[in-house]
């Protein structure tokens, strides 16, 4: 959903994770420290260069433009409809969100 498909909508947090290694999936956790221009704080991707492998074999000093991964529930409603049972964290988003309309 884009800003100009409602006149407002309002959001919530449904789960916050983190990760200090490179995994596919994030462990859920109480909270996480956003900290500015880094990302999150103890996950692998935190930084002010590049943390993907591919990325980083491209070019380490690229700018790290991905520090922090977000996921809405509707996805994941999406693919449990489809027969799959993925939750939170386990796609790799430090934040999974759902919007209430």
């Amino acid at each position: 959903m884009f800003a100009g498909d409602v006149e407002s909508s309002v959001g919530e947090v449904l789960a916050t994770s983190r990760s200090a290694t490179h995994a596919f999936s994030k462990q859920m956790v109480d909270s996480i420290q956003l900290v500015a221009g880094l990302g999150v704080e103890g996950d692998a991707h935190m930084g002010k260069t590049v943390k993907h492998r591919s990325r980083v074999a491209q070019d380490p000093t690229q700018p790290n433009t991905r520090q922090v991964h977000l996921i809405h529930a509707e996805l994941l409603d999406e693919l449990h409809t489809a027969g799959f049972q993925v939750a939170p964290g386990q796609m790799g988003e430090n934040i999974t969100t759902r919007t209430a309309i």
